[in-house]
């Protein structure tokens, strides 16, 4: 597996994770097909200046067309508090092959060996049971139950939380 900046060309990927009814059923439904290519230009540029961490899974770097979904780092403002966000999205042929979680885990790694991000909030919808189980197997705490504003639609989701600077393996031990 090996992760990549989303590109100009990943229009198709978007629409089959985004677009989707099944994709996006804990998301509150699936997204309009229209403004796709416009999201995916602003969240290209976003990851090549390095400002977000908007990567492509690939299953398989011997085929890098493949794609088998989505994995971002990302900051934004939460009832006026700057938060840093992950969340992921794989595509169902390539659930429950543990690409969602290596991929998450690979992005905190480089968070707490870049000592960028601070602590790192995810958001899944209450519903959502694997991403539920991908953050506690991570180590996330979970903070509470609380509603959250996903593509201007309210959702009910879990908040989990994680520093990767102090609680990831191989993190710094606090006062060491």
């Amino acid at each position: 597996m090996l992760l990549r900046n989303v590109q100009p060309g990943d229009v198709e990927a978007y629409v089959r994770m985004r677009c989707d009814p099944v994709m996006m059923a804990d998301l509150g439904g699936p997204l309009p097909r229209t403004g796709i290519e416009a999201k995916v230009a602003r969240d290209a540029e976003r990851a090549a200046a390095d400002t977000d961490w908007i990567m492509m899974i690939v299953p398989d770097g011997n085929r890098p067309e493949l794609v088998a979904g989505t994995v971002a780092l990302w900051s934004h403002d939460n009832d006026g508090e700057v938060v840093s966000e992950i969340g992921w999205m794989v595509l169902p042929e390539f659930q429950g092959r543990g690409l969602a979680k290596r991929s998450a885990l690979a992005l905190l790694e480089r968070a707490r060996d870049e000592r960028r991000w601070g602590p790192v909030h995810a958001y899944p919808a209450s519903t959502n049971g694997p991403s539920n189980g991908i953050c506690r197997s991570l180590g996330f705490t979970l903070v509470g139950e609380q509603e959250v504003t996903f593509a201007d639609r309210l959702l009910r989701s879990h908040h989990w939380v994680i520093d990767p600077a102090t609680d990831l393996p191989g993190a710094a031990v606090p006062g060491a």
